[in-house]
């Protein structure tokens, strides 16, 4: 009989989607008690493609005055932060408005937490206290990827201090709205795009490899899967294929608002993140590539050292979600099977599923442990738990 656990779940991020949606940002800030933005985005690509002069545009036509806040670079940095916070206050801001992926995103919610919280905001990355609340952030998504614009999750890289790479995850911490427009992400290179779909993909993967069960959680979860797997290589292959970029930023959006997880708790998957964090966190990597290097070792290892039923759960992904013929009685080839599939894909839309693949040295391998057990204590918790033997198996196996 299947046990289910207590959940809650709220759909409050409101979403605009289609073609020229970001023209209804005026309206939204409004909606959500703006007077005053701070206009956040990233290295510059929106200046290249227009967008920016139409935001501007369009907060002017509103009559919104705003302040820029520009440079901010993937994998988020927490000296940025800081500066975003000295100038939020100096201006008196109170609406926050992200414009590009999940960096830029995540910096605007570090920054409008801590305005909301006296100032305080680190001390949550690490685990201590949480949020009560966020002054509104407001989204405009570039690219398909990691489901900020929807999810109450935020991450940031530790450059003042540590060196790592810390997430915070509460409710609070979801945007007001989303505005999901896909010709905006028209102009993602093939590699942004694969690695946006590996890091969509793994926010689902996280909950479908759940100790609890839910058929609806499993099937939203599957759906999605197959949407990605299906649309990525169509949106490298034709860059303005509108049905692939639409159908990849609502995985993206739907991926992580917990839509996926719904009868289970989401603590209880997602060991491959705290790995990965320690690639891109020190090494400034693509977080969906590295997804991609440690995704399929994960699930090497569980095949290696998981219970029957873990291993189960294995074989099932890889018959829901790439077409495994269901043979139960030999459970651990259907669980191989599948996870070759899974690599087989992630290398066809051109990810890499090696460390070497990635640029990495194999050499730092020790450092890279010790940093996991740095950042997560001496047990990776997740679907199976991982110790720093396994840390370094899973590791080696990417060698």
């Amino acid at each position: 009989m299947k046990t289910f656990t207590n959940s809650s779940f709220s759909m409050y991020t409101e979403i605009i989607f289609g073609k020229d949606a970001e023209m209804q940002t005026p309206e939204m800030i409004k909606k959500y008690s703006g007077t005053k933005v701070m206009f956040l985005y990233g290295s510059g690509s929106i200046k290249k493609n227009g967008l920016y002069e139409r935001i501007v545009a369009a907060l002017d036509e509103g009559g919104l005055p705003f302040v820029e806040f520009g440079g901010i670079k993937a994998n988020p940095l927490r000296s940025v932060v800081e500066k975003g916070i000295e100038k939020a206050k100096a201006e008196g801001v109170d609406f926050f408005l992200a414009v590009g992926g999940g960096s830029v995103i995540d910096t605007a919610k570090a920054i409008a937490v801590a305005l909301a919280n006296g100032g305080e905001y680190w001390p949550f990355y690490l685990g201590v206290g949480a949020p009560e609340s966020m002054l509104p952030v407001g989204a405009i998504n570039t690219i398909a990827a990691a489901g900020s614009e929807t999810s109450s999750s935020t991450v940031l890289v530790d450059d003042v201090d540590t060196g790592l790479k810390k997430g915070l995850m509460h409710a609070p911490c979801r945007p007001c709205f989303a505005i999901l427009n896909p010709e905006l992400t028209y102009s993602t290179t093939p590699y942004q795009t694969a690695s946006g779909a590996a890091d969509a993909y793994s926010h689902t993967y996280m909950r479908y490899l759940n100790p609890d069960s839910c058929k609806l959680g499993d099937e939203y979860a599957a759906a999605t899967l197959r949407t990605v797997v299906r649309y990525a290589s169509v949106a490298i292959a034709s860059p303005e294929d509108y049905e692939a970029r639409s159908e990849l930023m609502l995985c993206s959006a739907f991926g992580h608002n917990g839509l996926t997880g719904i009868g289970r708790i989401l603590g209880k998957g997602g060991g491959e993140h705290g790995l990965e964090q320690q690639l891109s966190g020190h090494y400034d990597t693509p977080h969906g590539a590295g997804l991609a290097v440690m995704m399929p070792a994960m699930l090497k290892y569980i095949m290696r050292h998981g219970t029957e039923a873990q291993v189960a759960r294995v074989a099932q992904l890889g018959v829901d979600v790439f077409g495994v013929a269901p043979d139960f009685e030999d459970v651990t080839a259907t669980a191989s099977e599948g996870i070759e599939r899974f690599m087989n894909w992630l290398k066809t839309i051109g990810m890499p599923v090696t460390l070497s693949g990635l640029g990495l040295p194999k050499d730092e391998i020790p450092q890279m442990v010790e940093r996991c057990i740095r950042d997560n204590g001496s047990v990776i918790h997740g679907f199976i738990d991982i110790d720093e033997d396994g840390m370094l198996e899973i590791f080696n196996e990417v060698r």
